[in-house]
């Protein structure tokens, strides 16, 4: 009867350490998994301000050199607002078929990582 009873202690015991672990590895992974997460949105947005900035100077520079292209800086400027509106218009015409796959998939790998 004794050794009963401490075999039911000792498996107690043991359920406890694995219930604790088990906690302890999940509390992990979760904390992982939002540090990836983190970690990524501060990528993407860094990324994302440094395009900007760069797509902001590489249309301010076509706009000056269609500008001297055409003898009108203004007629420069134009040209260079109407090719981004097509670009965007591009853009907005595949975006449910193209883009926002594309990012479903991104983001749902960046989850699952």
């Amino acid at each position: 009867m004794e050794d009963l009873k401490e075999k039911t202690t000792d498996l107690v015991d043991h359920a406890t350490d694995f219930a604790d672990t088990f906690y302890r590895l999940t509390l992990i992974n979760a904390t992982q998994k939002v540090a990836n997460i983190g970690s990524g949105i501060v990528l993407a947005i860094v990324l994302a301000v440094a395009g900007v900035l760069c797509l902001f100077f590489a249309a301010f520079a076509l706009a000056w050199w269609l500008g001297d292209a055409v003898n009108s800086r203004a007629g420069g400027f134009l040209l260079a607002a109407a090719f981004f509106l097509i670009v965007m218009l591009i853009l907005v015409y595949f975006r449910k078929k193209n883009i926002l796959p594309l990012m479903r998939d991104f983001i749902v790998r960046k989850l699952y990582d």
